[in-house]
């Protein structure tokens, strides 16, 4: 997995930020869904985010790949702001992600789903393609090879040819992070995924969670419930609530916050379902509507 990997420090050797947040917000009609949210992922970094449902982290991943457009703040790319593109360009640049839900082809193998991730990566017309001939024929197999490397770094060989709607959960939610490792990125946003994982799943996961980050040399965000998984592999954490960051710092020093404590326990606890529901609400009508200035 060599050639995947990515040097991270500039000429220094000192780390910069590969991504920073400013200040950003997003409503839609009038729902405060992220309210002057700030943070930094420098390269080689495991950030975690963390909150309660309702809290704002998904929408916050959706800001950072440009689904949805703050109304104010900056998000800069190595310090290029990155607001008003396109999704797809913000994957070209190298932010890759993977979804709460599977979001595979079922009834294509393995191999052919991971391939989907070398789309950004590949530079012949889809007529060259369906020939399969010359320079397409040998790209192809260029990127089949990457793909290859890929099905060997997340150990699913024995599934390699089967379609992916024939096997357990656990290894497409694999499936679908070798296709975002496939686009190459620099940094990969994680959101959920050991959601629905048994004990054993979730530990694979994380290990291999650990090997992107400590063998490939790709920064990550991670948005996940299971508390245990986060404390334990997170190098950094963001408490996010009601849309606001309420803590942030190493797990240890976050786990003590009075605030993250309130926040999980609650004193209000009916409101904050109340509220949860009325983000969630929210943001299912960004599909047939822009977000309100």
């Amino acid at each position: 997995m060599s050639d995947i990997r990515h040097q991270t420090s500039d000429e220094t050797g000192q780390a910069k930020p590969l991504l920073e947040v400013r200040d950003i917000h997003l409503s839609f009609k009038g729902v405060r869904a992220i309210d002057g949210i700030s943070f930094e992922v420098l390269p080689k970094q495991l950030f975690a985010i963390i909150g309660p449902n309702g809290a704002g982290k998904t929408s916050i991943f959706n800001s950072l790949n440009q689904v949805y457009k703050p109304q104010r703040g900056e998000i800069l790319w190595k310090g290029r702001s990155l607001m008003g593109l396109k999704p797809n360009k913000t994957a070209e640049l190298g932010i890759a992600r993977t979804f709460q839900n599977i979001a595979l082809f079922p009834h294509m193998t393995v191999i052919e789903n991971i391939l989907t991730g070398r789309h950004i990566r590949m530079k012949r017309g889809w007529l060259a393609g369906a020939f399969w001939v010359g320079p397409a024929k040998k790209e192809e197999m260029i990127n089949r090879g990457k793909v290859e490397d890929i099905v060997d770094f997340l150990e699913i060989e024995q599934w390699r040819k089967y379609p992916v709607g024939l096997l357990p959960y656990g290894v497409q939610k694999r499936v679908e992070l070798g296709r975002a490792l496939a686009m190459e990125p620099e940094l990969l946003l994680l959101d959920e995924p050991v959601a629905g994982m048994n004990l054993e799943e979730t530990e694979d996961m994380a290990r291999f969670v650990l090997d992107i980050r400590d063998e490939l040399g790709i920064a990550l965000i991670l948005v996940e419930h299971d508390m245990g998984l986060v404390m334990d592999i997170a190098d950094r954490v963001m408490v996010v609530d009601f849309g606001r960051k309420i803590a942030e710092g190493p797990p240890a020093e976050v786990q003590r916050n009075p605030d993250v404590i309130r926040a999980y326990l609650g004193e209000d606890f009916q409101s904050a379902e109340l509220r949860a529901a009325a983000v969630e609400a929210a943001e299912s009508a960004v599909e047939t509507t822009e977000p309100t200035n």
